[in-house]
């Protein structure tokens, strides 16, 4: 019989080899089952095989370690258990009702068809819920820690409950909890590798979420396809800035402004180094790289969170690029992450270097009062409060509303979650018009369109600092900030966006005065020098 223990495997505990060797030592003969029965099977453990899921994730909360660690860990693991053991990596291939088969079909395949798990030869270790999965296809579960089905007792800790307690820990080689329980083939990965430290700084970042995303509503697709629409624009804006040396561009997305940096003749002596916190974006910059769609061959990515720590070594970066990535830490996190990430890439830069920075900027006057005139003719003005399960449906609906109606469902979901308040007054008349804020006004001008991706979008925070703030923070921060910085409005978003559907107007003693829009967007050239 073979033994099939399924799970992501990035910690392995004593009782889990204790186990083993037991099922191994007994020769199954009296076992008992998940649901309490004898097996009765009278054969010797043939081989165990661990099939590792996640394999193609890493360096979030839900799967902090590589499947290269895993199997390191695994392999030590076995090597006193006194039967063959098989690792294979399973990748991650989102929610899927048949993955047990999908994990069986997989080893065999990666085995070359040598190992053909049924419930005839295979019974499977499994102490988490799906176990149903495989009961489903008719295998016996063998339940390792859990003692109790129904109630969710467990007989022992879970690796999972040793991994946070590791996480809570300042000192965990020294927790006698955690030395009892975690096998010390985990303590040497563990240890060797740092991951006690790097699991603690997953745990306690709260901007990102633990499957290694910001936002769990964004849509990947349009969102790179904006993405990309875009780069050219956003490296023609910063290509005359770029120092030769190491590059770095935290939040790189797919990679495209690096692509287009690695043509430019003065930079192919440069390295270039992409950071991407997001595992869709992450993976898609490695496929890019496999494709040998970058023209420099010292193209590198890695998946880090450029908040919580620094991602490149001191005083060792001769420029380092973000683009429209300050304000979602803003958003997503608080003033002092936002300060924090401020601070960490001054710290990165040799002197000398420059961080270039292009994001969306608050007006100059941000609370000064004006009206909104609002189009009521270009789409439905009724119904407008419609809640949908799916992002595609939600979008098909925004995108019949007028922007009078979808100024409405703006002022319902804006930073609803996050309990902010978003003050308006409605004014009286035959035109749609309303009296707000100039910064409430552009807060909703500069996201009325992203109708693809509204959820995400209305957490986020566009107009928290104006060109000034950013220069004194900057500085504060150590930063010079050069004179070529300044803050522009875009035209493109006017005459596409704007135009014809929102107008902006001063009160004026003889009435109502037109006005031109804000500044919609900075580029912040931040030096660091010697003095």
């Amino acid at each position: 019989m073979y033994l099939l223990f399924p799970g992501r495997h990035h910690l392995l505990t004593n009782f889990q080899f204790n186990y083993l060797f037991r099922l191994i030592q007994s020769n199954l003969g009296s076992v008992t089952d998940i649901n309490g029965r004898m097996l009765e099977i009278f054969q010797p453990v043939e081989a165990i095989i661990f099939a590792v899921t996640s394999a193609n994730h890493s360096h979030t909360r839900r799967n902090p370690l590589p499947f290269y660690l895993r199997a390191i860990q695994l392999e030590d693991f076995a090597d006193d258990l006194p039967v063959p053991t098989h690792i294979f990596g399973i990748d991650e291939v989102g929610i899927l009702k048949n993955f047990a088969d999908y994990t069986l079909k997989r080893i065999a395949h990666d085995s070359d068809g040598k190992f053909i798990l049924s419930p005839e030869n295979t019974l499977v270790v499994c102490s988490t819920p799906v176990m149903a999965m495989y009961e489903t296809l008719g295998f016996k579960i063998l339940p390792a820690e859990l003692s109790d089905r129904k109630k969710q007792t467990f007989a022992a800790p879970v690796p999972w409950d040793v991994v946070e307690k590791i996480a809570g820990s300042t000192h965990w080689l020294q927790d006698t909890w955690v030395i009892e329980h975690i096998h010390p083939a985990s303590v040497n990965v563990w240890k060797r590798y740092g991951y006690a430290e790097k699991v603690q700084i997953l745990f306690r970042d709260k901007i990102i979420g633990e499957d290694g995303d910001i936002t769990e509503t964004r849509d990947y697709n349009s969102y790179v396809r904006q993405m990309d629409e875009i780069a050219e624009l956003k490296f023609k804006e910063t290509e005359t800035h770029i120092r030769e040396g190491r590059i770095g561009d935290i939040g790189c997305a797919v990679g495209s402004w690096i692509k287009l940096a690695c043509l430019n003749p003065v930079l192919q002596e440069s390295d270039f180094y992409g950071i991407e916190v997001s595992r869709h974006l992450y993976a898609l910059c490695q496929q890019r790289k496999m494709n040998g769609e970058f023209g420099n061959p010292f193209v590198f990515f890695a998946q880090k969170n450029a908040v919580t720590g620094l991602v490149f070594e001191k005083n060792s970066m001769h420029t380092i690029h973000t683009s429209s990535l300050t304000h979602e830490i803003e958003s997503y996190g608080n003033r002092e992450d936002l300060l924090k990430f401020i601070k960490n890439r001054f710290e990165e830069l040799t002197f000398g270097g420059i961080w270039i920075n292009r994001d969306v900027v608050a007006p100059e006057n941000p609370d000064e009062m004006i009206v909104m005139e609002l189009s009521d003719e270009d789409g439905r003005n009724q119904d407008w409060e419609k809640d949908f399960d799916d992002r595609q449906s939600l979008a098909n609906y925004l995108q019949e509303l007028s922007t009078y109606s979808r100024f409405l469902r703006f002022v319902r979901d804006f930073r609803r979650k996050e309990g902010d308040i978003f003050e308006y007054g409605m004014i009286r008349g035959s035109k749609k018009r309303v009296g707000l804020k100039l910064r409430n006004a552009m807060e909703f001008v500069m996201k009325k369109d992203y109708t693809d991706n509204w959820q995400s979008e209305m957490h986020e925070k566009f107009c928290f600092w104006t060109f000034e703030d950013w220069k004194q923070h900057l500085e504060a921060a150590g930063f010079f900030v050069l004179s070529a910085s300044n803050a522009y409005t875009n035209d493109w978003i006017v005459k596409n966006r704007l135009e014809g559907s929102v107008t902006f107007y001063k009160q004026h003693n003889k009435g109502l005065q037109k006005m031109d829009f804000p500044v919609t967007h900075t580029l912040l050239l931040a030096e660091k020098r010697l003095i």
